[in-house]
């Protein structure tokens, strides 16, 4: 369970209906199985002691005693698995019959759970023989001669790791509004466990999988449903074992219908914890009794995905859906400046490279939403030292495959003077040299603005903004940045997907071999035309940058986990002193730079991650990486 993660399977078992041993037997393997697997919380389906579809046999006293029976046989059977198990099983307490969730644990039962939702509509007639948790008049019963806490309002809590704290609704508690989840989650719990019996219907699974992902959404929780499968009676229905594991709306582990089989999942339960902290409208009570249990905190073998690339979808579909959207965002938040301040030029400082190409894109799109045509964008290319004909011809044949105004100044020779006024050798290529140029071409940019009665609209990203690769007063400063909560890592497939889609032959070409051309500044000279200086030889790689980045802000995880996670993503690319080299130098950067993101200026928020000072990251900009650096060490 280091870091947090908590491994975790919804598993469906092989059941006979009303064959109650035969169902205790293959459970206790299982949970052997899983145990050993390093499993410390499992969840099985709803009645899956006796079966769901047992119908009015449930009304035999010899079945409900022989579930009790079984119950008490399976918590001894597995009295030795470090693990808790979450099982269905039909109880009498008090005199009457209740769907029940039970919860084992070295050898006892900490708590049974009754279901409060009892459907009585359609196929399910289960008022029928069971009554629901509001007519519970006790918080305890026996089993086996023992008094075991019996409530809607129980949450089991692991003492060595409080974070790992779980709950329980059955099956039709999870379809209706105020879930007992919710109350569950508020009280504390980090993981809800849903024993359930849903039969299969057309559209079923689509809508099921919608709900559980919406239920660990809005609770900011772990999600384990463990569905009743196909050893259930098939008199009138059919049951898939549709097992998922869900954590924060994102589906971990799912098992593929029509199969007894098993879902398996590692729940990071840290997280959901500094997620509920981070959310100010979480609101927290403490309204549940806690049972705590003992578990093992040893290590974790993560089986999760971690992908190398957090701000990108994997599918295509998806991705493609994104890049739609970011573009409507970027393009809207342009166009409503540019509206404002009854600008009638938008101009863009276009370099060959990748973010420029993007700004280009977006401004476009924006004077159209603005009233204007492209040829109210004025693209302007500043050739100096290290411009190399590749990038300055790509940026030619973009700005004109667009329909833009183009304009090309040469600022070699101002730079040239602009050094020797401050008694700076031309052949010395420090960062004043190359500064020199940054600040030049923002200079010439904002004049041409103020002759046109236009704006500057910025080119520098999110990646950028993080590792502070901009000249303050240079590139860092425009009038509104429409890439400033972009990642480099989505640049490009926002690059890509407009050359795919932007309908202009020439503009597409540019853009394709944008996308092929070294990300560099060009700031130092060329050598035989090509490009010398190159960004990511320098700050280091943008996959291993956006990784950082995503985990460091947007989850807030500390730097032993951030780097546990990046040789998972990242396995086979980069080695283990490559990571720890680059997360270090993320970090220095990352905290040294702070003072040129307090001054950045406007842009359009479109991920979970922002830098604005004026939103969503405020950080002094002299606080010390110190802990840290020391963290990894």
């Amino acid at each position: 369970m280091k870091d947090g993660f908590v491994k975790t399977a919804a598993i469906t078992p092989s059941v006979r209906v009303a064959d109650v041993k035969f169902n205790v037997r293959e459970m206790a393997r299982l949970v052997k199985e899983y145990a050993a697997k390093g499993c410390k919380l499992i969840v099985f389906p709803e009645l899956a002691v006796t079966g769901y579809t047992a119908a009015d046999l449930f009304t035999q006293d010899t079945l409900i005693c022989a579930a009790e029976e079984g119950l008490l046989s399976l918590a001894e059977a597995t009295a030795n698995c470090d693990c808790a198990t979450v099982v269905g099983v039909p109880l009498v307490i008090s005199g009457k019959l209740y769907n029940c969730a039970a919860v084992l644990k070295s050898g006892g039962i900490l708590g049974v759970v009754p279901k409060t939702e009892i459907p009585n509509y359609g196929e399910f007639y289960e008022a029928r023989h069971f009554v629901s948790a509001r007519d519970l008049d006790t918080d305890e019963t026996e089993l086996g001669g023992v008094g075991v806490p019996v409530g809607t309002d129980l949450v089991f809590v692991c003492e060595k790791m409080p974070q790992f704290a779980f709950g329980v609704e059955i099956c039709e508690d999870m379809w209706v509004p105020g879930s007992p989840a919710e109350s569950l989650c508020a009280a504390g719990a980090t993981i809800v466990c849903n024993p359930s019996a849903s039969n299969e219907l057309i559209g079923k699974a689509e809508y099921r999988r919608l709900l559980v992902r919406a239920a660990s959404g809005k609770n900011l929780c772990g999600y384990i449903y463990a569905d009743a499968g196909m050893g259930e009676s098939t008199t009138d229905v059919v049951f898939a074992g549709h097992d998922m594991i869900a954590e924060d709306s994102t589906v971990l582990a799912e098992s593929e219908p029509f199969g007894n089989g098993a879902a398996i999942a590692e729940i990071d339960v840290f997280m959901l914890d500094r997620e509920r902290r981070r959310q100010s409208t979480f609101h927290a009570c403490d309204s549940a009794r806690k049972i705590y249990f003992d578990c093992k905190t040893e290590d974790t073998q993560l089986t999760r995905n971690v992908s190398p690339t957090p701000f990108v979808p994997a599918d295509k579909e998806g991705r493609d859906k994104r890049c739609k959207l970011i573009f409507d965002i970027q393009a809207g938040g342009l166009a409503k400046r540019i509206i404002h301040t009854g600008t009638k030029k938008a101009v863009v400082g276009l370099s060959g490279g990748l973010d420029s190409a993007l700004a280009l894109a977006v401004t476009v799109k924006a004077a159209r939403m603005a009233g204007l045509s492209p040829s109210d964008v004025l693209a302007v290319t500043m050739p100096c030292f290290g411009t190399t004909s590749r990038t300055r011809n790509n940026a030619e044949l973009l700005a004109k495959g667009l329909g833009t105004d183009f304009r090309e100044v040469p600022i070699g020779e101002a730079v040239k003077v602009h050094l020797r006024d401050i008694g700076h050798p031309i052949d010395v290529t420090d960062v004043a040299y190359e500064n020199a140029q940054a600040r030049e071409r923002t200079q010439v940019l904002m004049d041409i603005a103020n002759m046109c009665g236009g704006l500057v609209v910025g080119t520098g990203d999110l990646s950028e903004a993080a590792l502070g690769w901009s000249t303050y007063n240079g590139d860092h400063m425009s009038m509104y940045c429409v890439n400033t909560s972009v990642p480099k890592t989505l640049v490009r497939y926002l690059v890509a997907y407009y050359a795919d889609t932007c309908g202009s032959e020439d503009a597409a070409k540019a853009l394709r071999d944008i996308l092929d051309t070294p990300i560099s500044p060009e700031l130092i000279p060329a050598e035989n035309g090509r490009i010398v200086q190159k960004t990511e030889e320098i700050v280091g790689s943008y996959d291993l940058n956006d990784f950082f980045l995503y985990y460091t802000v947007r989850r807030g995880f500390r730097p032993r986990k951030v780097l546990r996670l990046a040789k998972i993503a990242f396995g086979g690319v980069y080695g283990d002193k490559e990571l720890l080299s680059g997360l270090e130098k993320f970090y220095r950067r990352f905290f040294a730079q702070q003072f040129k993101r307090s001054c950045t200026p406007d842009g359009p928020k479109v991920g979970s991650v922002a830098l604005s000072p004026r939103g969503d990251w405020r950080m002094p900009s002299d606080a010390c990486p110190d802990a840290w650096l020391d963290d990894l060490k």
